[in-house]
C-alpha cells in the first residue's frame, strides 16, 4: 500500500522535469494537493484482503478530488 501511494509520491518528487504533477504536492492530504483517497473500514496494512471486498470495506472513494462513493 505504501509503495503504491506515498512512496510513489516521493519518487515523482525526485524525477525533476519528468514530474507530471507539479501544480501541487503529492502524498499528503491538504488544500491544493493532488489526492486520491480510499477510506477503508479496517487497516489494509494489516489485512490487505479488505480491499478485495470494496462494497463492504470502502467507505469513501475519491479520485482527482471527485467522490465516486461515499457511505459516511
Amino acid at each position: 500500500m505504501q509503495q503504491a501511494t506515498s512512496l510513489n509520491a516521493e519518487l515523482f518528487a525526485r524525477s525533476g522535469k519528468r514530474h507530471p504533477y507539479t501544480a501541487g504536492p503529492l502524498g499528503v492530504v491538504k488544500p491544493g494537493a493532488y489526492a486520491d483517497l480510499l477510506l477503508v473500514n479496517g487497516n489494509p496494512l494489516e489485512d490487505i484482503s479488505l480491499l478485495a471486498k470494496p462494497d463492504e470495506n470502502l467507505a469513501l472513494i475519491m479520485k482527482g478530488g471527485r467522490i465516486f462513493k461515499n457511505t459516511l
